[in-house]
């Protein structure tokens, strides 16, 4: 009987085996069937703290670093006796030691699945783990690229957000000895997109909602994905009221339930609107804003000539800027509102078919020209500031910040208007009365001269013609002298009233502006407010008075007449000289014109 020796197994159990059993010869046998490069199958014997054990039928057992077999919850996943695949790198390294792997026998089991899969035309599940050139790198046991362009079926501007996540994917390409694995997603999307395609273009029908998401945003509208079906969402058709850009109201990727306007089956062009859900807001505009109704709005628009108001959503009033102050000159508008301010106005016009309404800011307000006329009616006295001087009056503001015009004509009582710059100067406080009020037309006329009596009303019992009265000279011109006899009363001393020993151009060295001569009356008329003076002789009693030497004036007059004789007679040789003789009538001319130097005056003889 052959001798039994005894070996004990991880089970602490005793087998019994032959002596004459052949150990080497069943090593070797089964070395037959395991290849260096493969995947074997072994039992867990024993775990450490550092590796684990694993016995897989050949001579020497097996040893795996323990962290191939945690989890990532850092738990180990294998117990002892546990059968587990490890991949066999070598028979003996240089320390005659076997070396196999658990992590190689993984991908290597995951490089075949995902082979079979890419065969079969099948589907593989991995995490987004990162975000590298191109694309996304995708765990699905081993490492993959999903190129940017097979995401998802629009592009997507943050890929960081799929970080992370799980998805199913097609494998586009397989290349083990190259180490490469291409994904796509958008392939798995298109086949989802195609069947939903079809279950909505059984729904597609004018007039019916659905709900779709924002694909693209453009400048004149939104296309809306439907499920395998994109739509146009015009912007004139997204709201009632005003949008610039549709990405006011919607991002991409939006959720949005759109009304089907209008389906083309053979082009598959969908039109779709959105405010077209709900009732247009001019169908009851004429009820709800009669004329006079005050209504609050936002600013929505400005323009050089006004301010757009949103009443509500889709109804809008052009608040104009004649509309927004009763006393200020509104030349824009962003002067007096901004855009987004909440604006109180009142309704003034409306016209539904049009689409029109007009608003007024101011009628909303107390009207200060009403204010002023029951407060200041005409005929009463105000105080202001000079706030504008033109030609033809001067502007004169009051507290309530209305500006009246004064008149030149209303400046003074005299006959002659003067300018109003030489009167008065912006800035100026001065007291006016109160003439006429216009308040529809928003105009103030306004009086200096009515401050006081009209001078003109007793001046027929003042003075008579042929009198002589003493006045202050106020201004000179070309065909007479002014003479105020009396405030707001002026003569006017025609040249042809004056002296001849003055001349025209010694009136001013004569008769200086704000000196008192003396003037006969010879025209009075009241009614026409005209007064006709002379000073033909009184020139000896107004030279005493004004302290001028009559007798050396008139020498210079003299003086002057005789240098201008002798300049034109000068002239009229020289003219002669050039002249060539014709005939004897001209020789007979050239003789007489050369003695007129004979009878010229110089001014020794003149004296």
């Amino acid at each position: 009987m052959a001798e039994l020796t005894s070996m004990e197994t991880y089970e602490g159990k005793i087998d019994f085996i032959d002596e004459d059993f052949d150990f080497d010869q069943q090593v070797s046998e089964r070395l037959k069937k395991i290849n260096e490069g493969e995947i074997v199958t072994g039992s867990v014997t024993q775990i450490s703290k550092d590796f684990v054990t694993i016995d897989f039928g050949y001579k020497s057992e097996g040893q795996v670093s323990r962290q191939e077999f945690m989890n990532e919850d850092h738990e180990l996943t294998v117990q002892l006796a546990d059968n587990v695949d490890i991949y066999l790198e070598r028979f003996e390294d240089e320390h005659g030691q076997v070396v196999v792997s658990k992590e190689k026998a993984d991908k290597l089991r995951v490089w075949e699945e995902v082979g079979r899969v890419h065969e079969e035309d099948g589907i593989v599940s991995g995490v987004i783990t990162a975000r590298i050139k191109g694309g996304l790198s995708v765990d699905i046991g081993i490492k993959a690229f999903l190129p940017g362009s097979q995401v998802d079926l629009r592009p997507i501007r943050n890929l960081d957000k799929l970080l992370g996540e799980r998805f199913d994917f097609k494998v586009l390409k397989y290349n083990p000895k190259r180490g490469n694995i291409v994904l796509s997603r958008r392939a798995i999307l298109e086949i989802a997109r195609e069947e939903q395609r079809e279950k909505t273009l059984e729904l597609l029908q004018e007039g019916a909602v659905i709900t779709g998401a924002v694909k693209n945003i453009t400048d004149y509208g939104i296309f809306v994905d439907l499920g395998g079906v994109d739509g146009l969402l015009h912007i004139t058709d997204m709201t009632w009221g005003r949008i610039v850009h549709p990405s006011e109201m919607y991002a991409i990727g939006d959720e949005i339930d759109v009304m089907v306007l209008k389906f083309d089956e053979a082009d598959e062009k969908v039109s779709l609107g959105l405010k077209q859900k709900t009732a247009n807001p001019w169908d009851s505009v004429q009820e709800k804003y009669p004329i006079g109704t005050e209504v609050q709005g936002k600013v929505v628009s400005l323009t050089n000539y006004g301010a757009f108001i949103e009443i509500e959503e889709g109804v809008e009033g052009l608040i104009h800027v004649s509309e927004m102050s009763w006393t200020k000159k509104v030349r824009q508008p962003s002067t007096v509102v901004a855009m987004g301010d909440l604006i109180t106005a009142v309704i003034k016009e409306l016209d539904v078919e049009q689409r029109r309404i007009s608003l007024s800011m101011k009628e909303s307000m107390p009207n200060p020209w009403r204010e002023v006329a029951e407060r200041n009616p005409a005929g009463a006295i105000v105080h202001g500031k000079i706030r504008n001087i033109t030609d033809f009056g001067i502007f004169v503001g009051l507290d309530e910040g209305i500006d009246g015009l004064v008149h030149v004509s209303d400046m003074s009582w005299s006959q002659r208007q003067r300018n109003p710059n030489e009167l008065y100067k912006k800035g100026d406080e001065i007291d006016v009365k109160i003439l006429n009020i216009d308040i529809d037309n928003q105009r103030l006329s306004l009086g200096i001269k009515q401050l006081t009596e009209d001078p003109w009303q007793t001046l027929d019992d003042e003075i008579k013609e042929n009198e002589v009265v003493t006045g202050k000279i106020v201004h000179i011109a070309d065909f007479g002298v002014f003479l105020e006899i009396k405030p707001g009363v002026e003569g006017l001393i025609h040249v042809s009233e004056i002296d001849k020993e003055v001349s025209k151009k010694n009136l001013t060295t004569f008769y200086p502006i704000g000196s008192n001569i003396q003037a006969k009356i010879i025209n009075l008329k009241v009614s026409e407010r005209r007064l006709g003076l002379s000073v033909i002789g009184l020139i000896e009693a107004n030279a005493k008075a004004l302290n001028i030497d009559l007798d050396a004036l008139k020498a210079e007059d003299a003086e002057e007449a005789g240098a201008a004789e002798v300049t034109e007679i000068s002239s009229s040789e020289e003219t002669t000289e050039t002249a060539a003789p014709e005939s004897k009538e001209s020789s007979t001319q050239e003789e007489t014109t050369e003695k007129k130097p004979v009878i010229s005056l110089e001014p020794e003889e003149t004296e």
